[in-house]
């Protein structure tokens, strides 16, 4: 199967639009992918205060007369079994990116890739017997030795998916669906040809959301 490196004329002839500016569009990236990370975060993690803590309620000790420090209770948190201070609760750490930021470091993490090399272009990746031997053969002539490999495409067959799901060093992902952070997290990058419209089209309008 025949590969060709996708460069920068190649790119721009099928309407993909580079950030040829070194500089513009690295801070759009920091922030989506820092948007993504934390858009995972679950937000779970919860302490009890003193509030909620089993205990009576009811003094230690008495009052005065015994030359200690007077105490309300069991509960405060410098005392064992005590409530936890300032501890974490339950929380949401989802952060918002506009679709302008979104697009431009969708473009600028595919310009990057584009000028490095490790994106390539085959007409059509599909396996016929469902077999994962099949894939990681096909792989093999277009990718290389890459230890992670991104396939973007419109569509797969399910023979193709089953085929790619227990070969963990491949993700299969749709043209509308792959993001900033799978551009920069694998090694090489391989796109069908049906995959360039859209993929041009998410650099040059207002679809990008990614």
């Amino acid at each position: 199967m025949a590969a060709n490196i996708l460069n920068s004329s190649a790119a721009k002839k099928a309407g993909i639009s580079l950030v040829e500016d070194a500089d513009h569009g690295v801070y759009a990236v920091h922030e989506v992918v820092v948007a993504m990370q934390a858009n995972r975060r679950t937000g779970s993690a919860n302490t009890k205060t003193r509030s909620e803590v089993s205990g009576t309620g009811k003094k230690p000790f008495r009052q005065k007369g015994t030359g200690r420090a007077r105490q309300g209770g069991n509960n405060p948190p410098h005392h064992p079994g005590g409530g936890v201070a300032f501890g974490p609760r339950p929380r949401s750490y989802a952060k918002k990116v506009n679709r302008t930021t979104r697009r431009l470091a969708f473009s600028k993490a595919l310009t990057a890739r584009i000028e490095e090399g490790s994106v390539v272009t085959v007409p059509a990746l599909e396996i016929t017997d469902g077999k994962t031997r099949s894939f990681v053969q096909q792989l093999l002539e277009v990718a290389g030795e890459a230890r992670r490999v991104l396939v973007v495409a419109t569509g797969f067959t399910e023979e193709t998916k089953r085929a790619a799901r227990n070969y963990q060093a491949a993700l299969l992902m749709s043209a509308d669906e792959v993001n900033t952070e799978q551009l920069l997290h694998y090694n090489k990058i391989v796109i069908l040809d049906d995959a360039l419209p859209t993929l041009a089209a998410r650099t040059t309008s207002s679809r990008a959301s990614k």
